[in-house]
């Protein structure tokens, strides 16, 4: 692997950009946005999470012409078999908002009591160095919790507001953000990614 200092990020998704900036930003490794160049979003068409980040990651390196991060993310609950899954972004459907999804997570859950609420956030993470990598680096990290009955916080975005972390005694949106990116999913990730790329 390529010592990088630069990458682009195959995320339009602003909470996600600035999560991943500030993890990075001590390391010396500067993250672009793919809108810096105009990069689409790509279609998620793949049956995991590992597979649509790589999707992402070498459309994202296509159009940047520089290495790619992708991450594919989203949360499974143990009550719904592990949905939403690939599917948190559009739980609620195509072009659904954090507070539709977190609505639609909540009306399935109505019914089922505190101790089966058992949860946890993925991230896979994929970096690529170009777009014909055939070796991408995959990362992933993962984060445990519960559902709880009612949003709580104004922090995060997604569902950091209904997941409960019970190390500290309140939901993902109610901690700080130097915290989150501490103890989350994404950060354990990134910290796979960092330890592979010293390596």
């Amino acid at each position: 692997m390529i010592r990088i200092d630069k990458l682009v990020l195959a995320s339009n998704n602003p909470g996600k950009v600035r999560e991943i900036n500030a993890i990075l930003a001590d390391r010396g490794i500067t993250v672009l946005p793919q809108s810096d160049f105009d990069a689409p979003e790509v279609e998620e068409t793949g049956l995991s999470f590992v597979e649509n980040a790589i999707l992402k990651a070498r459309s994202a390196a296509r159009h940047s012409g520089l290495p790619a991060l992708a991450d594919d993310s989203g949360i499974e609950v143990d009550a719904l078999r592990g949905a939403p899954g690939i599917y948190s972004a559009r739980f609620a459907g195509p072009g659904a908002s954090d507070a539709d999804n977190l609505a639609r997570l909540l009306d399935r859950l109505k019914d089922v009591p505190e101790a089966e609420r058992t949860a946890r956030f993925q991230c896979l993470m994929v970096l690529m160095e170009h777009e014909a990598d055939p070796t991408p680096l995959i990362c992933q990290g993962s984060w445990e919790g519960r559902i709880t009955f009612e949003p709580a916080g104004d922090n995060g975005f997604g569902y950091d507001p209904v997941f409960f972390v019970p190390d500290h005694g309140c939901t993902a949106a109610q901690l700080e953000a130097a915290e989150k990116n501490r103890i989350s999913h994404r950060a354990r990730a990134l910290q796979c990614l960092l330890d592979a790329l010293r390596g």
